[in-house]
């Protein structure tokens, strides 16, 4: 029986069968969302916040979760990492679920995901440098050099070269923003969640940051869960956009699906015009 040779006269192995392969990581399986919540549920008090929320964003995709406030926007935000305990339903971080998980096995988890919180969070005591270092030194990092190396390329990054001997109070608000931003990215996370990353800022200012998470987004290919109700900045940075409403995502789909939807709440909200928003804040 002749054996079945390549070109350079090597034999041709037989490939094995699907069930004799190993399976492959869930990093390689294309389809595999980065982010998945399935039926999650939020009860705080008496008050039900998420009432089953079904979502995915792929990886490299920058989603903008849009909705009045109290909606439930920024609950569901603090779920993707952690923060908060679901009352019910599932969450997946590159497909790992991360209920149920003590805080030593949700680090690694954590580790793929960065969060720049609403007001930034940053240390006043610290310089510019100090905050943007803290997650490194947080992990264990020692090696002074690697430290400056990997500070010095994120402050690169979010145009502040040379302010990181500044204290917090001594910079704008739009610069905190993106000291901030600089040490969600530090540790080369695969995904950033930013909650209300414009709000307070003036439109100038705001254009910059939206210029920077899709500049991050390009740069490193990382995925994206945006919260805003800066409409401009929904239709600068979104690949997709979910729409929550009295905890529930009462749409999902790109920018132009958005603007085409025949929804009247939608229009509304777009528009930001207030007719039946008593009656809605009364059932939420």
């Amino acid at each position: 029986m002749e054996i079945p040779r390549t070109m350079t006269g090597a034999p041709v192995l037989e490939t094995p069968s699907a069930s004799q392969q190993p399976p492959l990581p869930a990093a390689s399986a294309a389809a595999a969302p980065m982010i998945a919540v399935r039926g999650l549920t939020k009860i705080i008090g008496n008050q039900e916040i998420l009432r089953g929320v079904d979502l995915e964003v792929a990886a490299g995709e920058t989603l903008v979760i849009i909705g009045r406030s109290g909606g439930g926007k920024s609950v569901l935000l603090k779920h993707l990492i952690g923060l908060l305990l679901p009352t019910g339903g599932d969450i997946r971080i590159d497909g790992q679920s991360i209920l149920g998980l003590s805080e030593r096995r949700l680090a690694p988890i954590r580790k793929k995901v960065g969060i720049l919180f609403q007001g930034g969070a940053l240390f006043d005591s610290m310089t510019v440098e100090q905050n943007v270092a803290f997650p490194l030194r947080e992990a264990g990092e020692r090696d002074v050099k690697k430290i400056r190396a990997q500070v010095a390329e994120a402050l690169e990054v979010v145009e502040l070269a040379g302010h990181g001997h500044k204290l917090p109070d001594s910079i704008s608000g739009g610069m905190r923003k993106r000291v901030a931003l600089a040490r969600a990215i530090i540790t080369r996370p695969r995904c950033i969640l930013y909650d209300e990353p414009t709000a307070g800022l003036d439109p100038v200012v705001t254009d910059s940051i939206d210029r920077l998470i899709r500049r991050l987004q390009k740069r490193f290919g990382v995925t994206s869960v945006v919260v805003t109700h800066d409409m401009k900045s929904v239709f600068d940075v979104a690949d997709k956009v979910a729409y929550l409403r009295q905890g529930r995502v009462h749409f999902h789909g790109t920018t132009d699906e958005l603007r085409a939807s025949a929804d009247p709440d939608i229009h509304d909200f777009i528009a930001g015009r207030s007719s039946g928003i008593v009656a809605d804040e009364g059932e939420n």
